[in-house]
C-alpha cells in the first residue's frame, strides 16, 4: 500500500489484527478503512489506512468519515429505544399514538414494536418520488405516513431497507420535535462517538468517496415494467425515490447533508465503536431495554435479503448465520459491503469497522477477517 500505510495503534497481543487490515489491502481489495476495538473498556486496536479516494490520491486519515449504509440502523433505533426507556411511548403502543398521519390507508395498528422489526408493512414508500424529494426529511416522512401498507402489519417481516430510517425516525421526530440527527448529535457528544446524521457542509472534507458499482437491480427503470406487487414492493424499496439506496448520489453534498438514517450516516470506526460501548455498558440503555431489544421478534425468510433472518428491535441479535463476534448473546448491525458494528458482552468486546470500497452483500472476508483476528487475540 505504497503511500498510504497502516497508521495507528495495536495493544500487544493484538497485532493479528493489523496484519488481518493489511491482508485485506493485499488480497481482498481493501481501497481505505479504518477498524477499532474495545475490549474491557480498553482501546487495544485503533488503526486506519489506504486510500480516501479512487484516484488514490488522498490517505485515509484517523478523523476520516464514510457512509456506513445500514450500521445506521443500530444506531437510530437505539435513539428511538431510549425514548421508550423515558417512557415517552412504548414498544406496543400504536405508532400513531405520536405521529397521527401515520395512521393513514390502514396502518393505525402498528406498533412500534412492528417498527423496529420490520414488521410495519412499509418496506417502500407507494408513490413515485424524486430525488428532491430524498433531500427533504419531512417529505419523505410524510410520503411514509401516507403509503398504503404492503402486507398486513405484523403479519410477516420484510427488510425495510431504506425506509426503516424515515419510520423510525420520523417517529423520534414527532417525539421530540427534532430530527434524529439533532437527536444523535445529543447522545453521540457526550461519548465522544463521531457519528452523523446529516452532516454539516463545514464537514464534508473529511468524508472519503465511496467507490459503489451500483448492481442492475438498483436501476430506477425497473418500475415501469409489469411488476408483480411484491416485485414492485421490493424494487421500490431500492429505488423510490431513486437514490434512496445512494446509487448515484452517495458522494454527492446533498445526500451528506440530507437524513437518511437507515442508510446514509457519515460514521468514523471509533464512533462507531465508542457507541457500542456506551451500550454495552448500560450508558444508553437500561439492561432491561436493552436484554428484550437483542431477544428476537421475527425469524425466517426474508424476501429482501433472500435468506433467513432474525430481527430484534432495530438492534440484530447474534445468530450462526449473521454472527457479532463469537459469543452467542452478541448484538449490532452490519452495512452493505461490509461496514460493522457489534458489542459482545461476553467477551467485554466493542466493535467499528468502515470502509469505503463496497462489495455485495453484508458479510466479507474482509470483516470476516478482522474478526477472527480479533477472537483469535483474546
Amino acid at each position: 500500500m505504497t503511500g498510504a500505510p497502516v497508521l495507528g495503534h495495536c495493544a500487544p497481543g493484538f497485532e493479528a489484527v493489523r496484519r488481518a487490515f493489511e491482508t485485506n489491502v493485499a488480497e481482498h481489495g481493501e481501497l481505505g478503512a479504518a477498524v477499532t476495538v474495545v475490549v474491557g473498556g480498553e482501546v487495544v486496536v485503533d488503526i486506519w489506512g489506504g486510500w480516501a479516494d479512487s484516484a488514490r490520491s488522498s490517505a485515509w486519515q484517523a478523523d476520516t468519515l464514510v457512509n456506513a449504509y445500514s450500521v445506521g440502523k443500530g444506531v437510530v433505533s437505539v435513539l428511538l429505544l431510549q425514548l421508550v426507556d423515558r417512557g415517552a411511548i412504548g414498544l406496543d403502543d400504536p405508532v400513531a399514538a405520536a405521529w397521527p398521519d401515520f395512521a393513514r390507508a390502514g396502518k393505525g395498528e402498528v406498533t412500534v414494536r412492528h417498527a423496529l422489526s420490520h414488521q410495519a408493512g412499509v418496506p417502500a414508500i407507494r408513490e413515485r418520488l424524486t430525488n428532491d424529494d430524498l433531500w427533504d426529511f419531512d417529505r419523505m416522512c410524510a410520503a411514509l405516513a401516507a403509503s398504503e401498507p404492503w402486507f398486513a402489519p405484523g403479519s410477516r417481516h420484510v427488510y425495510h431497507t431504506n425506509t426503516f430510517g424515515h419510520l423510525v425516525g420520523g417517529l423520534i421526530r414527532h417525539l421530540t420535535g427534532r430530527t434524529p440527527g439533532e437527536v444523535l448529535r445529543a447522545v453521540a457528544e457526550p461519548i465522544d462517538a463521531d457519528l452523523w446524521f446529516g452532516l454539516p457542509d463545514d464537514q464534508h472534507h473529511r468524508c472519503a468517496e465511496v467507490v459503489f458499482d451500483a448492481p442492475s437491480s438498483l436501476a430506477p427503470d425497473l418500475l415501469d415494467g409489469e411488476l408483480t406487487d411484491e416485485q414492485r414492493m421490493i424494487a421500490s424499496g431500492y429505488v423510490n425515490p431513486p437514490g434512496y439506496s445512494s446509487s448515484g448520489v452517495v458522494n454527492s453534498p446533498e445526500w451528506r447533508r440530507a437524513e437518511v438514517p437507515s442508510t446514509n450516516g457519515q460514521f468514523t470506526a471509533r464512533g462507531v465503536a465508542r457507541f457500542y460501548e456506551a451500550l454495552r455498558t448500560g450508558r444508553l440503555l437500561s439492561d432491561d431495554l436493552l436484554a428484550e431489544a437483542v431477544t428476537p421478534q421475527a425469524s425466517g425468510p426474508c424476501p429482501v435479503l433472500g435468506q433467513e433472518v432474525t430481527f430484534g428491535l432495530g438492534l440484530q441479535p447474534w445468530t450462526e448465520h449473521r454472527p457479532f463476534g463469537r459469543n452467542p448473546g452478541g448484538y449490532g448491525h452490519y452495512g452493505s459491503g461490509g461496514a460493522l458494528g457489534f458489542a459482545d458482552p461476553v467477551a467485554e468486546v466493542a466493535f467499528g469497522y468502515v470502509m469505503n470500497h463496497v462489495i455485495p452483500r453484508w458479510q466479507s472476508p474482509r470483516n470476516r477477517g478482522l474478526v477472527d483476528a480479533l477472537y483469535a487475540c483474546l
